[in-house]
């Protein structure tokens, strides 16, 4: 019998004063002129199906007419917040071409098309409830991995950027049994390294369709990365495996093909070399990753029992007592970076004074 990982669904917490006031400083809390629950308002909707004619759990809303207007006006004006300066002076070249409501998952989203008539290029983004534990997730992203995140929090509302990549488990299945040897042992290496990057930051639940896989192409071959597009479950578990990638069943061809193209002294070395990046992160972002996580440290994201669990999880795998005195998912999450970055700069240390 497989082993339950989740529970069964994680509350939405709410974001609160101090943390605010750190999404003001950098620039996060933004007025903007449409809540979620605004687009909850459709009066109807039709199932919105893949180039499979499967169904994808998301379907197209539909408003009155008397409403759309100024639900599109609204969400352009959003658009510009996000992506440019906020000014109204390219409104009449935008067009929103769709609104998608999720059915299926924690957050329920909103999907926006949002088109350029000029030229018909197009993008997405996403507007969902604001949720702490979610809002901490997209803020560590940006400090802490390799990929920058934008998005804005207003009230108890949030906007994000599309996260543009093949999703993992579509990747998996249609492009993954298409790559030559040289390309498999790359994804690999990435997912051995995304493996390490989320444990490392307490990132959960990152199933197959919680990821994307992004192909670069340069001159003489393709390059992979993955990346999380997902960040509902930053904290919140009490089970050490759900910050462990490998654990999924979702994800098992990926770790089948570690284990095919590895061996355990390189995949050694991606840990290290991941651990290592994280740590120069930290020093690099150490004004602001220690204000965010000073907020952490004094928030709730999780229940009394998660953190019990998870902390007695890491003391046993680390021996590290820091752990036991933990209260808080913050002061888990702080105790598990900085066992990280101590490590970095004692082997720094080490290597000069030789």
């Amino acid at each position: 019998m497989e082993e339950k990982l989740m529970s069964k669904k994680k509350p939405a917490f709410p974001i609160n004063d101090r943390f605010n006031r750190y999404l003001a400083k950098y620039n996060r809390n933004t007025k903007i002129p449409v809540f979620y629950d605004d687009l909850l308002r459709f009066s109807g909707s039709i199932v919105v199906y893949d180039q499979h004619d499967e169904d994808t759990f998301w379907v197209r809303c539909y408003y009155p007419d008397h409403e759309r207007i100024e639900i599109d006006n609204s969400l352009k004006k959003v658009y510009t917040i996000l992506h440019s300066d906020g000014s109204e002076d390219s409104l009449d070249y935008l067009n929103v071409d769709a609104i998608d409501y999720c059915t299926f998952g924690n957050s329920k989203p909103f999907r926006i098309k949002v088109r350029n008539i000029l030229n018909d290029s197009f993008t997405y983004f996403y507007v969902k409830k604001a949720d702490a534990s979610r809002v901490y997730g997209l803020e560590f992203e940006h400090l802490l991995s390799p990929h920058r995140i934008n998005f804005l929090v207003y009230k108890d509302t949030l906007i994000e950027e599309h996260i543009a990549g093949i999703p993992g488990d579509v990747f998996i299945e249609d492009h993954l049994p298409e790559c030559d040897l040289r390309a498999q042992t790359q994804i690999a290496k990435q997912f051995v390294k995304f493996n390490e990057r989320c444990t490392v930051r307490l990132l959960g639940d990152m199933r197959s369709y919680n990821y994307v896989v992004i192909p670069t192409h340069d001159f003489d071959h393709v390059e992979y990365q993955i990346r999380a597009i997902d960040f509902d479950q930053q904290c919140f578990e009490g089970n050490l495996k759900v910050y462990r990638p490998q654990f999924f069943k979702e994800n098992y061809k990926m770790v089948k093909l570690v284990s095919e193209k590895l061996e355990n002294s390189s995949i050694e070395q991606y840990r290290k070399e991941e651990r290592s990046l994280l740590a120069k992160r930290m020093i690099n972002t150490q004004s602001r990753y220690k204000e965010l996580i000073r907020c952490m440290i004094n928030d709730h994201v999780s229940t009394k029992d998660n953190v019990k669990e998870l902390r007695n999880e890491l003391y046993a795998f680390s021996r590290d007592m820091k752990f036991k005195r933990a209260s808080t998912m913050g002061q888990i999450l702080r105790t598990a970076l900085d066992f990280v970055k101590r490590n970095y700069e004692n082997v720094n240390m080490q290597r000069l004074l030789q």
